[in-house]
């Protein structure tokens, strides 16, 4: 089994927020966890405003993702259904990207309009929740 993965679950497994232990247990479950390397720099962000260093081997359960082309209709199609702040598009863009090939790949996010829009796109997600 294979999800895209958005940062927010990352994020919420480094800082053991509430039911972080259960998502990690579900993470690991995955085959293969694959991301755009925007992930990289929004969690990395993250752990230098909250100045800590031990988030780095999360970083080593990501298959990295680089589309070699613009994502302009899968950004078009996710923006059809409702607005999203960039960083959210881009992984949503990315995983449509991905469809053609997996179309068994689940949308994993925390964030509760991408989740919305993922699922409006016809991804599974997050059977595990925080909190």
């Amino acid at each position: 089994m294979l999800a895209y993965l958005d940062t927010s679950c990352l994020v919420a497994v480094a800082f053991a927020e509430p039911g972080a232990e259960e998502l990690a247990e579900t993470l690991a479950g995955f085959d293969r966890l694959i991301s755009s390397n925007l992930l990289e720099a929004e969690f990395r962000s993250v752990l230098a405003r909250e100045a800590v260093s031990d988030g780095e081997a999360l970083l080593s359960w990501i298959t990295w993702l680089h589309p070699d082309r613009p994502l302009a209709a899968e950004l078009r199609r996710a923006l059809a259904f409702d607005y999203l702040r960039g960083a959210d598009l881009w992984h949503l863009g990315c995983a449509l990207f991905l469809r053609p090939e997996l179309p068994d790949l689940r949308f994993l996010t925390l964030d509760q309009r991408q989740g919305e829009v993922a699922r409006a796109l016809g991804f599974e997600g997050l059977e595990a929740r925080l909190g």
